[in-house]
């Protein structure tokens, strides 16, 4: 599914479901470089097209080859990646309900932020919208198994961030999926 509301970016960063069915959302927070909101890094990066020269850790990171399906930005605009039929490579090495590869049934968001900044309500506001979106045309998601990056890879990643509204998150779903 595309969404036509959001921005279509299309990244190469995407490959075949294998036949799975879509029955999980998995949060996330980026920032690039950490710490600095816009500049259109983000975009770049998914598109495997960051340029290295502009900051000392990009050179870190132009080589990696990632995606999500959407990003939330700071001020609620929601970019799309890769259709929600495809599995984009959000969650790398991760397990939901012990099962693997969790981008093989999940779609995956990121949010623009990071641990020690709060998100702001525009970007719960769109993330609603498309939560709701995506439980229409994907009704095996149930709001429980709408999870962060911590979740499913435990000790190796901290996002969406303890700052993150889960209640106001999981009880807008709710709602939906009810």
């Amino acid at each position: 599914m595309i969404v036509p509301w959001a921005r279509w970016v299309p990244s190469p960063n995407a490959s075949d479901r294998g036949g799975a069915e879509v029955d999980a959302v998995v949060l996330h927070h980026i920032s690039l470089p950490p710490g600095e909101f816009g500049g259109g890094h983000i975009e770049a990066l998914f598109q495997n097209r960051l340029d290295p020269g502009l900051h000392p850790y990009f050179r870190q990171i132009a080589d990696l080859r990632v995606s999500a399906h959407f990003l939330i930005d700071r001020q609620g605009g929601c970019v799309q990646f890769v259709d929600t039929d495809r599995k984009a490579w959000h969650a790398g090495e991760s397990v939901l309900d012990g099962m693997p590869d969790v981008n093989r049934f999940s779609v995956g968001i990121e949010l623009e932020g990071d641990e020690v900044t709060p998100y702001t309500e525009p970007q719960y506001q769109t993330l609603d919208r498309l939560l709701a979106e995506l439980m229409r045309a994907h009704p095996a998601i149930r709001p429980e198994r709408i999870v962060g990056h911590e979740h499913v890879a435990p000790g190796r990643k901290r996002d969406p961030g303890p700052l993150f509204d889960w209640e106001r998150v999981r009880e807008a779903a709710g709602r939906l999926g009810g």
